[in-house]
């Protein structure tokens, strides 16, 4: 195995993509969880770490990286987050607080928690990569969804700032921008709509295994649209 590759939301309908794409292509690949039903999603692999975290907390943050950092030959070298949510509801005016603050700490947190933990072991290993989810909604916002919205151009800022923090750690940091993701969840909670400009996971996947490789080492602070071709018209 080349490397050590952490990715968050790992046993998701994007994640479970992401995950089987790096173990294709030789990296240890450690995906922290929750519920244990989502780990039927992943491929039998003998490159596959599971961990149960919280992601959330600190301490369980802390406990994925230091699992991740625990093979000497197989040092951490990449960190993917794919932990997030999509919320509507109101107006601003007339949306909970809760609710907003909720689509914050949901999308923001466990970036910025992991992040934390794992950028000094990737810049002791001698550089990597750090992807983020942000979203095209982040950059032409739509009426009721402003906590995903900000939330999601947070995903961004901060990105950017860890690109402009450790450029001379030589860790690069890129966000990529989907537009909706052909999911199984996003299937199910959008049975009327038009598939036709929805992107596969298996085709974000493959920009996500670009990003974290070494053929991606002049890419760092980069937003880069993922919508699809279709989904681009």
């Amino acid at each position: 195995m080349q490397a050590t590759v952490i990715v968050s939301g790992g046993t998701g309908g994007l994640g479970s993509a992401v995950t089987a794409r790096l173990l294709d292509d030789d990296w240890r690949v450690v995906v922290p969880y929750t519920d244990p039903g989502g780990l039927d999603r992943l491929p039998a692999s003998p490159g596959l770490v599971t961990v149960q975290a919280d992601l959330l907390d600190e301490a369980g943050a802390a406990a994925v990286v230091e699992t991740a950092s625990g093979d000497p030959y197989a040092p951490l070298t990449a960190l993917v987050n794919l932990v997030g949510g999509f919320g509507m509801g109101e107006k601003v005016g007339h949306t909970p607080v809760a609710d907003f603050d909720a689509l914050m700490r949901l999308n923001v947190r466990p970036l910025h928690l992991l992040s934390h933990f794992a950028l000094p072991q990737i810049a002791a290993a001698g550089g990597g990569s750090v992807v983020g989810v942000s979203a095209k909604a982040a950059f032409n916002p739509f009426p009721k969804a402003a906590g995903y919205i900000t939330s999601k151009a947070a995903v961004w800022a901060f990105i950017s700032a860890v690109a402009a923090e450790y450029a001379e750690d030589g860790i690069r940091a890129n966000a990529i921008l989907p537009s909706v993701i052909d999911t199984p969840g996003n299937r199910e909670s959008q049975p009327g709509a038009d598939r036709a400009g929805w992107v596969s996971p298996e085709a974000i996947a493959k920009v996500v295994a670009f990003l974290v490789s070494e053929d991606a080492a002049a890419v760092t602070g980069a937003q880069i649209p993922v919508p699809g071709v279709a989904g681009h018209r």
